[in-house]
């Protein structure tokens, strides 16, 4: 059984890279996922469809983007709604964490140097 098949773990419940389980951790675990990140990215600005989110996704297969829609919605981060897939408040709030760290990355990424 692969990580990405794992139930998402819990505070406490230890994660791949800690035994501790600490709330980070846990959010790390989950957002590691495959797609799980690229799904709450193309929630940020309005509901999608599972189509929609499926052509958004390329490359994730319709029984991975399954997987993970439902992992994000029993953690509360998202929500189907008649629109289709949403962020909830929480999942608001989290992207709102997020999005300041993907700026920070696309300013970090240009000063790596090759190897």
């Amino acid at each position: 059984m692969t990580r990405d098949n794992k139930p998402i773990a819990k505070y406490g419940d230890p994660v791949r890279g800690s035994q501790s389980g600490q709330p980070i951790m846990v959010l790390f675990d989950l957002l590691s996922r495959r797609w799980a990140m690229g799904i709450l990215w193309n929630l940020a600005d309005s509901p999608r469809t599972f189509r929609d989110l499926q052509h958004r996704c390329g490359s994730a297969s319709p029984s991975v983007l399954n997987t993970r829609l439902k992992e994000l919605r029993s953690v509360g981060l998202i929500e189907n709604t008649a629109a289709g897939y949403a962020l909830t408040a929480t999942g608001r709030e989290l992207f709102a964490h997020l999005e300041p760290l993907g700026d920070w990355a696309m300013e970090w990424v240009p000063k790596l140097r090759p190897e």
